[in-house]
């Protein structure tokens, strides 16, 4: 998931890194200056994107946690009304005021000597004409990857990579249409990865459908409510960005911004690989919550820990190494490329802090500690770098700027783990602390039982050894053969039917839990898609004795849901 969930974060950050390179090599200085103008402006609109996408993870996981099929229906429906909606009141609002907002950016009056201004002007024009899709493509990646279609998300990406880089060039070489048609290339790329996209969508098998019939108002409430975070972590990256920007200008002019563009366009493309582990995180967290499954957390926070540490470790070393060569493809002026050099490496130290804040913060959203995340948020993206930023460009100059991203992060990270430690009250790495559940999370230890299943023995296994725990429990008899029948079946007939069907290595997850008001069986594969609910369902009427199995189990639940999510069959049973 986290290796599609990367590509994926790079949708925006390919054609910004595209458009850089093309706008430094054929339009010049002064033409990536004001591409880095406009930057606060494709952030402020990335923000509510972010926001219904982080929505969407956060409601969705918990709707299909919990097997509520209306409930992802009307976040699915809701999520897709509000964006249409901000797509056209934000495509109109730029359009008219266009020239004011470029001075507030940063550009300057527009006057005839500054040409920079209405070169500002020019890429937000045609950049902002592809908003539409540029939104839709944010809360179409949860969903694909929600669904299972990791390869359509791939396919998106890369068709859009190639348009945008064919467009680009057919602009500067053939077209000569400045760099409102670079704008224009970028919008014209994100609508064709909505169209390879949507299609998907329209499936009859696709889990997410548009009713807009019984809309449940409070999934809005709580979608909003749950992407606050994340527009609170983008809306602080903008007046960062705003704040660098105008100290870049008075300390180094026009040509510390362009430095700084090019320091950032790549830095996005390394902090896809922050946001793809932090992305996957939310998801799963939400799923996990939703579910009262503490050991699938604790396993969670250790991975993601782990695979922050990892992944950008090795890109802050390729980076630091290939900083002059990676610069080079954007610059050849030597005070400008001396200054993005030596911002590049800098800039790149903060890479591990970052993704262990950034895979945390979202990850403290995922289980419904918010006020934790917008802190972390606030800390990370804007007070801490921004304070740092403040004091050493009076000390350093311009490599006290490049030096505030590090200084950030690290104090981040340290205020996560002081937070961390005076909750717990002692001073430790481990998983379980920084996962920070309440002790009073999810079922007791003794009142779930977990198994993992590989073979039809091993299912047979599973059966009685449910059984005996039901015994234990002081269920009835019957009541616990029932439950042990389930389980035997489920898995006999995953195994036989679909393990043989499929290369992978196949497993069965099976989770029986005791509550106060009912029992609950999961049973959860990765075998080919399997819907046992609609399959009872067309075949009432046949023989009664044919499909005894899935008749048994689904008739004996008081309520039977099946969700196909991330490629993975989840069947619940409450009895």
């Amino acid at each position: 998931m986290m290796i599609t969930q990367v590509i994926s974060s790079m949708t925006v950050t390919l054609c910004m890194l595209i458009d850089n390179i093309v706008i430094a090599r054929f339009l010049g200085v002064e033409a990536m200056a004001a591409y880095g103008y406009t930057q606060p402006v494709l952030l402020a609109f990335a923000a509510p994107g972010a926001m219904i996408s982080a929505g969407i993870q956060v409601v969705c996981g918990r709707t299909l946690g919990s097997g509520d099929k209306e409930g992802t229906d009307s976040c699915f429906t809701l999520s897709v009304g509000i964006t249409a909606l901000i797509s056209v009141l934000g495509l109109a609002a730029v359009l008219l005021f266009a020239s004011p907002l470029c001075t507030i950016l940063g550009a300057g009056q527009a006057t005839p000597e500054n040409s920079v201004f209405f070169l500002t002007k020019d890429y937000l024009t045609g950049f902002i004409i592809g908003v539409p899709a540029f939104l839709f493509a944010q809360i179409m990646v949860p969903y694909l990857q929600m669904s299972g279609n990791r390869t359509r998300l791939v396919s998106a990406v890369l068709v859009m990579t190639v348009l945008d880089v064919s467009f680009d060039l057919l602009n500067v070489l053939v077209i000569d249409g400045g760099i409102f048609g670079m704008g224009l290339a970028s919008s014209l790329s994100y609508y064709s990865a909505v169209i390879i996209g949507i299609g998907v969508f329209f499936k009859k098998d696709c889990i997410f459908k548009l009713k807009w019939k019984g809309l449940d108002p409070g999934i809005l409430k709580d979608m909003m409510a749950s992407g606050i975070p994340t527009i609170i972590n983008q809306l602080s990256l903008v007046f960062l960005i705003l704040l660098l920007n105008n100290l870049l200008r008075s300390a180094g002019g026009h040509e510390a911004v362009a430095a700084y563009s090019v320091i950032s366009t790549v830095g996005n493309l390394c902090y896809a690989f922050c946001n793809g582990n932090s992305s996957v995180a939310l998801m799963m967290a939400s799923i996990f919550y939703a579910d009262e499954d503490r050991s699938s957390i604790y396993t969670l926070v250790r991975t993601m820990r782990r695979s922050a540490i990892a992944l950008l470790a090795s890109v802050t070393v390729l980076v630091v190494v290939l900083a002059r060569p990676i610069v080079g493809f954007f610059l050849d002026d030597p005070y400008t490329l001396r200054l993005a050099e030596e911002g590049m490496r800098l800039f790149a130290l903060c890479l591990v802090p970052c993704a262990l804040n950034t895979t945390f913060k979202f990850y403290y959203q995922g289980i419904e500690r918010v006020k934790l995340m917008e802190l972390i948020s606030v800390l990370q993206n804007l007070a801490l770098p921004a304070i740092a930023a403040l004091v050493l460009r009076v000390l350093m100059g311009t490599t006290g700027l490049w030096l505030c991203f590090l200084f950030g992060e690290g104090s981040a990270l340290l205020f996560i783990g002081i937070y961390v430690w005076i909750k717990n009250r002692r001073i430790s790495l481990a998983a379980e602390d920084f996962s920070l559940l309440p002790v009073t999370f999810g079922v007791p230890k003794e009142d779930c039982f977990e198994c993992t299943v590989g073979s039809i023995e091993e299912a047979v296994e599973a059966s009685g050894n449910a059984i005996e725990f039901c015994r234990a429990h002081g269920i009835d008899k019957k009541t616990g053969v029932m439950i042990g029948l389930c389980i035997e079946e489920i898995a006999i007939n995953t195994v036989t039917h679909g393990f043989v069907l499929d290369n992978r290595k196949n497993t069965i997850e099976v989770r029986l839990v005791f509550r106060d008001d009912c029992e609950i069986i999961r049973i959860r594969d990765n075998c080919a898609g399997f819907d046992p609910v609609h399959y009872h369902k067309l075949h009432l009427d046949d023989d009664p004795i044919a499909h005894m199995g899935i008749r048994t189990v689904v008739s004996f639940a008081k309520e039977a849901v099946y969700l196909n999510t991330f490629g993975l069959n989840n069947l619940m049973l409450r009895l």
